[in-house]
């Protein structure tokens, strides 16, 4: 009985933080599929999830966000907030934003985790345009 209690306990602990995206994860260029840049995702005061950068993986052409619009224009990509505003529905996370710093432009976005990645889309009018894999960080 107690074997199949702690069985009980470990799984639940593993499908509850199999839904979290709270850490550091592992984001990859498109175009050469290296590793680019290391987000840290976390919660604000808000209880929103936002993520920032930690760290860059390849050396980027502007140490600053020069094409970001808003108020990250010209703030140095470390410590840049380029995920804002998520909530968690169910398995998903949404209705919040993200920022391509190479570009600076902002779409709503869609995060769902499966294992130790992250699905994480781009969406302009309801269409995914663009879905990244993100990898945990151990």
């Amino acid at each position: 009985m107690k074997k199949l209690l702690l069985t009980f306990a470990l799984s639940f602990i593993g499908v509850l933080s199999f839904a979290q995206i709270e850490g550091k994860w592992k984001t990859i260029d498109d175009e050469t599929g290296k590793p680019k840049s290391i987000v840290e995702i976390s919660k604000d005061s808000k209880g929103k999830y936002v993520g920032k950068i930690v760290q860059l993986l390849i050396k980027p052409e502007n140490a600053n966000c020069v094409k970001c619009k808003d108020d990250r224009k010209d703030k140095p990509l470390i410590g840049l907030e380029i995920i804002r505003g998520l909530s968690k529905d169910g398995n998903e996370f949404s209705g919040g934003t993200i920022t391509n710093p190479k570009d600076g432009k902002s779409y709503k976005t869609e995060i769902v985790r499966e294992g130790d990645e992250l699905k994480v889309k781009a969406i302009i009018l309801g269409i995914a345009v663009k879905t990244q894999t993100w990898h945990k960080v151990s």
